[in-house]
């Protein structure tokens, strides 16, 4: 099971990594504006936000959802490749791609948390690290039209798909939601802990302006698309270094890292916003997503696992309030912060990271 999960990871970062990497520089390939690359990418955290709350309902995050979930991905990235010249059909394939991604890494993350641990659970996360770096180095040579792009994205969807499959059939036997058993220990919600869960939400906000805007930010200021690739392989690589050796920190004071990494993380945008041309201090930035990805998204899973007796609807809430509405808005604000004040872009980024950091701290004084 841990050599598939590993596989997974790989596959289903390599899939991240065209979606956020290339797929906004396709989009004004084909003559999209920053306001339609911001809509668009807007769309599927949305959906990731909204997913959760139907399982407040009695829904479950069993292997048939999962399945389910698996496919829709598959559709929505395949269906890609007829809608990109078509806002409306791509707005629409991006929702389904969105919907299968909100419930396909929660799913994946409880088992690998279960199996392997928190202080391990670095070690099989970074082939998502290397997944991601690998498919930005080859793909910057073949980028040579927007189709060419979208089969890459088709072609790591499928690979994602197979090895999702695999793991759902050998986990045939899930146990049941913790939150199915009427245990009041079970009972989920997010104002018991209400400063994490803004401080989750802020610090995704801060990232809208580098997920959706990094590749067409640096290069628009003279920055090759080639050193602008090797920009985000060197920060998976300080994501790597970070994913292997953070066993240790996880066993210290988890509220203290998340301040930390928020406060690290207003440091690093403010770098890009004052110097976008200099190469040296943009892949010095860079090393900080060390920090502001990997030890943070490391240390904000293993609280949940810790917190939570419903540990899937947990995970699924994490990704729905800070990937999907921090996603959400934080790409809305980049795209009219680049459409009509671009200087300020990594400034709102930092702003946002400056408020997590405050309500992380809020939650570690109560």
């Amino acid at each position: 099971m841990t050599v598939l999960i590993a596989a997974f990871y790989f596959f289903y970062f390599a899939l991240i990594g065209v979606h956020i990497i290339f797929v906004p520089k396709i989009l004004t390939m084909v003559g999209y504006d920053p306001l339609h690359v911001g809509i668009v990418f807007a769309s599927a955290p949305l959906v990731r936000f909204a997913m959760p709350f139907l399982f407040l309902k009695g829904f479950r995050l069993d292997q048939q959802v999962f399945f389910l979930s698996l496919m829709l991905m598959g559709i929505g990235a395949i269906g890609f490749y007829p809608a990109l010249e078509h806002f409306w059909a791509l707005l629409l394939v991006n929702i389904l791609f969105g919907i299968g991604i909100s419930l396909i890494l929660p799913y994946i993350e409880v088992i690998s948390l279960e199996q392997i641990g928190k202080e391990r659970y670095g070690r099989i996360r970074m082939f998502g690290s290397l997944g991601f770096i690998a498919v930005a180095l080859v793909l910057v040579h073949y980028l040579s039209t927007p189709q060419s792009g979208i089969l890459f994205l088709i072609a790591m969807a499928v690979t994602t798909l197979i090895f999702g499959a695999l793991i759902g059939n050998k986990q045939n036997k899930l146990p049941l939601s913790e939150c199915d058993s009427g245990d009041d220990s079970c009972h989920f919600t997010i104002t018991d802990h209400l400063p994490l869960w803004i401080g989750f939400f802020l610090m995704q906000v801060s990232f809208g302006p580098f997920y959706n805007f990094f590749t067409i930010y640096a290069t628009d200021h003279g920055v090759s698309l080639d050193t602008t690739v090797w920009l985000w392989s060197f920060g998976v690589i300080a994501e790597i270094i970070m994913f292997y050796f953070q066993g240790p920190l996880l066993r210290g004071n988890l509220p203290k890292i998340l301040q930390i990494t928020a406060f690290i993380t207003v440091f690093r945008w403010l770098i890009i916003a004052a110097f976008p041309n200099n190469t040296m201090l943009l892949f010095a930035a860079q090393s900080l997503h060390a920090f502001s990805f990997a030890l943070f998204h490391s240390t904000s899973i293993s609280i949940l696992f810790h917190l939570y007796k419903a540990r899937r609807l947990a995970q699924q809430f994490f990704f729905g309030i800070s990937y999907g509405l921090g996603g959400f808005i934080g790409a809305i604000g980049a795209g009219a912060l680049y459409q009509y004040t671009p200087a300020y872009l990594f400034v709102g980024g930092a702003v946002a990271a400056l408020g997590a950091g405050i309500a992380f701290r809020l939650f570690s004084n109560r």
